[in-house]
């Protein structure tokens, strides 16, 4: 990880990015609770940090890293294989973490029996095993994991095409086991967040939610790009208070 951008001064959070993006521009909409007393630590993860892209996309190794900036204690939030590095880090130092909030992380290992599960994998790894160029790569990919790429600004396309080796190269997400017990066992709340546009995400996130002993809330609007859906802020708001009345475990049933 060799960019850590900070945002305001307060209680501590750390958020981590998912794939294909860096950090400040995954939670620029969280950018406004760094004047409500919060510390944003939003690292760009390794792999991510620069152009031309030189690092595989390392979900345990990020890991290691995201779990040393907890510092003295932090919130703790991931979006996508950002989420998976949360709870990996999360698990290393549990008395680091004050809460965890993890938005549709691929976690296959804790539903890999589940139809849905099973098909959304079968989608994913063709792909990465087609000798496609990194646009089409990039298109096909969003479009998989429900990412409206329509509403996507050409621009911001562009960006994201240059970061696409990163994720070619990188762990495979259905390779990375959440180690379920130890999230159980850790003294923070934790808060599974899916957008009910996919039901693989759906059904990850219902199980990951009932694995680690959290809670299960669902956030429609911005297909898999949870940060931006409406409403999110708020749940963090929520959460970093302590406020248990938030609206949670809201997921459609299969």
């Amino acid at each position: 990880m060799t960019i850590v951008d900070v945002w305001g001064a307060g209680e501590r959070v750390v958020l981590v990015h998912g794939s294909l993006a860096t950090g400040p521009q995954e939670w620029h909409g969280q950018r406004p609770l760094a004047g409500a007393g919060f510390e944003l630590v939003v690292p760009t993860r390794r792999a991510y940090a620069e152009v031309p892209v030189t690092h595989a996309e390392d979900v345990v190794g990020d890991a290691a890293e995201v779990a040393e900036l907890l510092g003295d204690g932090a919130h703790l939030v991931g979006h996508s294989s950002g989420g998976l590095v949360a709870l990996l880090a999360a698990a290393q130092r549990p008395d680091a973490v004050r809460s965890l909030v993890v938005a549709e992380p691929p976690a296959f290992s804790v539903a890999e029996h589940e139809p849905a599960v099973g098909r959304l994998r079968a989608a994913l790894e063709p792909l990465f095993a087609e000798p496609l160029g990194d646009r089409a790569f990039l298109e096909e990919f969003l479009r998989t994991v429900g990412t409206p790429v329509d509403t996507l600004p050409t621009a911001l396309l562009e960006e994201l095409e240059h970061l696409v080796p990163a994720i070619r190269r990188g762990t495979a997400m259905w390779d990375v086991a959440v180690p379920v017990d130890a999230l159980a066992a850790a003294p923070f709340r934790t808060v599974v967040v899916s957008g009910g546009h996919h039901q693989a995400f759906t059904t990850i996130c219902e199980q990951l939610a009932q694995a680690v002993q959290g809670e299960h809330v669902v956030l429609p609007g911005a297909g898999h790009e949870i940060q931006e859906a409406p409403g999110f802020t708020d749940l963090l708001r929520h959460v970093w208070a302590g406020d248990r009345s938030h609206p949670s475990d809201t997921a459609p049933r299969s």
